[in-house]
């Protein structure tokens, strides 16, 4: 029972939600959509969380995104040990990359005063969750080997199924809990993407290259201006 809703219903819920609330947003209100960005507060904490989190977490999720759409060359591709053993290694050092810049950014979050004043509840719920998100996946990579094999075997049949509209949870019942939690918890921050910062990566600024000429006019005179500063 707890399969078919955690794993069956609640992923078509999240995305509902997620797709729904972002499209509200975007008509009512899309010049929200903002990273909010504390650079200016506080910027080598920063550098050092923010770069491994993002060369982490990217790779890892090209990894995921190409096991979905290409499981049977993915399987092809680990048929030889070396390719397997280098592709395991090269996932389970990008998910501690992630680990270490996701710490290191709460870090930064929950110590610095100036940024704990512009730190929202929600910004708290989002970094724990990303935390738990990747404690979850690097405990699976260690714990449970060749993943990219089940992955590829199991997990992207699953996904595919639910894309589908004929979500087939025999792929996945028979799974440990904690990989179960890992599908469950990626649907939930699917959930959150509406009410937090996630919604900045929905909007990228496309038309920027090809929007017309800004035409500044100064409408002041440098002489006066010299007089007046002097």
């Amino acid at each position: 029972m707890y399969d078919n809703i955690l794993l069956m219903v609640f992923p078509y819920l999240a995305v509902v939600i997620a797709v729904t609330i972002s499209i509200y947003r975007y008509k009512t209100n899309k010049f929200s959509f903002s990273s909010l960005s504390s650079q200016f507060l506080e910027s080598n904490e920063l550098f050092w969380g923010s770069v491994p989190w993002h060369y982490g977490i990217i790779t890892v999720l090209l990894g995921h995104f190409l096991g979905l759409l290409f499981p049977a060359e993915l399987l092809a591709f680990n048929s030889v040990p070396v390719r397997l053993y280098i592709l395991e290694g090269t996932g389970l050092i990008m998910g501690v990359l992630a680990l270490v810049g996701v710490v290191l950014l709460m870090k930064r979050r929950m110590t610095n005063k100036r940024l704990m004043a512009v730190t929202s509840k929600m910004d708290r719920i989002v970094l724990f969750i990303l935390l738990v998100q990747v404690l979850a996946g690097v405990g699976i990579a260690i714990t449970y080997r060749w993943g990219s094999n089940w992955y590829a075997a199991s997990m992207a049949p699953y996904l595919q199924s639910l894309f589908k509209l004929r979500p087939n949870l025999a792929y996945v019942a028979p799974m440990p809990w904690l990989v179960k939690f890992h599908i469950v918890n990626g649907f939930v921050i699917v959930l959150l993407i509406p009410f937090t910062r996630f919604m900045h990566f929905l909007v990228v600024p496309l038309q920027y290259p090809f929007r017309k000429w800004q035409i500044v006019l100064w409408n002041w005179d440098p002489k006066k201006i010299r007089k007046t500063e002097k």
